[in-house]
This record gives structure tokens, sequence and C-alpha cells, in this order.
């Protein structure tokens, strides 16, 4: 039972990461490629879901649709996600740094 529990949860996580358009600009965001460019997407991203997890909010407490909470969660997910890769982004560039530095050092002793 709990081999068909992880099967699943492994299942639902490669869908997400595949089909899912914010898991698939954040994997693009931690890639060499796009590392230089992480700050100001996941920033600029970041604002505004929180700027439209505001606005469901602000419908929500005039009357709105209840399903909308449903909405306002996604976003608020949505920008944490993306304020965790701009915090991040700084470590990894430097992390990425260090090793070219080590591995450069390696290869000229060698």
């Amino acid at each position: 039972m709990l081999t068909l529990c992880f099967r699943l949860a492994a299942a639902i996580n490669g869908y997400m990461a595949y089909y899912m358009p914010t898991n698939r600009l954040v994997r693009w965001l931690r890639s060499p490629s796009g590392l230089k460019w992480a700050i100001p997407v996941a920033l600029i991203a970041a604002t505004s879901y929180l700027l439209a997890m505001k606005g469901c909010m602000t419908i929500i407490d005039h009357g709105g649709p209840a399903y909308l909470n449903v909405l306002a969660g996604l976003f608020a997910w949505n920008t944490l996600k993306f304020t965790v890769v701009a915090l991040l982004a700084p470590v990894t560039i430097l992390r990425r740094i260090v090793g070219r530095a080590t591995q450069l050092r390696a290869n000229v002793t060698c």
C-alpha cells in the first residue's frame, strides 16, 4: 500500500512538473541558461501573482463567488514559489562560480 502511495505521488509530481507552466518556468530559471534572468523574472512574477491574489480576495470580500478562494490559494502558492526562486538565485549563482573556480584550479594543478 505504501509503495502504491509513493508511485501515485511520483506520478502526480511528474505530471505537475511537466505540464504546469509555472513549474516549467521555475525549472528554466534554475537552469544555467535561465539563471541570469531568475531574479528579475521571479520578482515580476511574484508581484503579479500577489496583485492577482489581492484582486481575488477583494472580489470575495465584496460578495463574489466562493470558488475564487481556490484561485487565490493558487496565486499565493505561486507567489511563494517565485519568491523562493528570487531568494535562492544569488546563492545558486555563487555556488556555480565557486564550483567553476574549484574545477579550474583542479585542472591547472593536474
